[in-house]
């Protein structure tokens, strides 16, 4: 079984930072110049694997390993790109890492053998770097980048593909450590329990499981921050002279928003995995949101989900971290689930306001928690019984299948994590040292 350990590496000095910034930044501009040139292909009608020789030209500063590396991720992307549109799915070609003016997405991709975690009382991890970074940071020929490692990893097994990445709103740099784990040694194993989920904007992910238990992952203020920065740019936009269309403001701001939603994002996927995981969850259900948003979504709904949101971009950070943890994704349809009445099963008596669902037959229920409810028994394995034998509740739907027994779990972002909120069954966590967090 593969799991995957998250850790904080720190530069020992500046000329470290310096050094891995620019072999990140080198990164970047291979996947750019790749991607490029295989999406002129693909428009084109040519064949996307027809490229320049992307490794040399970059082996002086990544090293021929990394750079290898890179260029077998960014084929695994147009490979799953390809599946999708087989499958009939509506999808867009692998996108860019950002641009030099806007911000790239600091990353890279190194071999399982090719760096060295050593764990103890001074944990450090080893890199390779290119020749020509050697040179100029004057590393000796067979010398290696040494970073510091904050924190114990949880996994020891062995070692996959490190993914190292550059956090900008916390400042650090974070890495990926897929290890492959005995079974033997797994503190939860997975069983057969299945999950749904609801993807929206005012709550970002409801999720209900077949075990009787609720997730909730509140994102108001998270759009309330995205949609003050909106503002602040198109009022800078509307004060530029005649020709031009950005400055360098605007493109910190619009750096800055999608980053602080992509560590929203991040670590929102990490924690409910984590969560699921634990629960013994092995497949988990996500809405395809192409015929729901045809029938009764909002524009401002609309608006929300896929520029706010990035559903797409959300999706695949899910499906690529629960293939770490042996949880199945699967896409299907969820239309109507929002408006379908877990007590009656009606979906014309019921009327939904804001976050509130409502029925004539008396019932009262939070809409996105509803939706999930509703979405989990609509694709529910036939075969599964876990929820009928497991769980016993006063009150069941027409079909027989009761309803969860637990009261939700609400989580609130704090710019830094998803913390319980007060209206969970348990109260939010204390932080220990609330002058570390502004």
């Amino acid at each position: 079984m593969r799991r995957t350990n998250t850790f904080v590496v720190r530069p020992r000095s500046d000329q470290d930072a310096e050094l891995l910034h620019e072999l990140l930044d080198a990164s970047a501009s291979l996947w750019n110049e790749l991607t490029y040139e295989r999406r002129q292909n693909y428009f084109d009608g040519e064949s996307i694997w027809d490229t320049a020789d992307y490794r040399k030209q970059y082996v002086g500063v990544l090293g021929s390993a990394t750079a290898q590396q890179l260029i077998r991720k960014n084929k695994s992307a147009w490979n799953s790109f390809f599946s999708l549109t087989e499958k009939g799915k509506h999808c867009s070609p692998p996108g860019y890492w950002g641009n030099e003016d806007d911000g790239r997405t600091l990353r890279t991709y190194i071999r399982n053998d090719q760096y060295t975690l050593e764990l103890g009382d001074r944990s450090r991890l080893e890199i390779p770097v290119g020749k020509e970074l050697k040179d100029k940071y004057d590393l000796g020929y067979t010398e290696r980048l040494r970073l510091e490692v904050a924190g114990v990893p949880k996994w020891g097994g062995k070692q996959g593909r490190l993914e190292l990445y550059y956090d900008e709103s916390s400042n650090q740099f974070r890495a990926f450590q897929p290890v492959t784990v005995d079974d033997s040694r797994l503190d939860a194993p997975l069983a057969s329990e299945e999950a749904a989920l609801d993807i929206g904007a005012n709550s970002l992910v409801a999720c209900t499981t077949t075990t009787g238990q609720q997730y909730l992952y509140h994102g108001r203020d998270l759009f309330e921050k995205f949609r003050d920065t909106t503002r602040e740019i198109s009022r800078l936009q509307s004060k530029l002279r005649e020709g031009r269309y950005s400055s360098n403001r605007i493109r910190q701001l619009y750096r800055g928003r999608r980053r602080r939603r992509d560590h929203a994002q991040n670590a929102l996927v990490r924690d409910l995995l984590d969560r699921l995981y634990e629960e013994g969850v092995s497949t988990v259900y996500v809405g395809d949101l192409t015929d729901v948003l045809e029938t009764h979504w909002s524009i401002r709904a609309n608006a929300k989900t896929h520029n706010f949101w990035a559903f797409r971009a959300f999706i695949d950070r899910l499906a690529c971290t629960a293939e770490e943890y042996g949880i199945t994704v699967e896409l299907r349809s969820e239309a109507w689930t929002t408006r379908t009445c877990p007590n009656c099963g009606s979906t014309t008596d019921t009327i939904r306001h804001q976050d509130t669902l409502t029925c004539s037959c008396g019932f009262e229920g939070h809409a996105d928690l509803v939706a999930s409810e509703s979405f989990l028994r609509r694709h529910q394995n036939s075969e599964s019984s876990g929820w009928r034998t497991r769980h016993t509740v006063s009150r069941q739907r027409h079909t027989g299948v009761p309803r969860p027994m637990a009261r939700p779990v609400r989580f609130e972002w704090d710019s830094h994590e998803w913390l319980e909120s007060p209206r969970s069954h348990r109260p939010k966590e204390a932080r220990t040292d609330q002058s570390i967090h502004v």
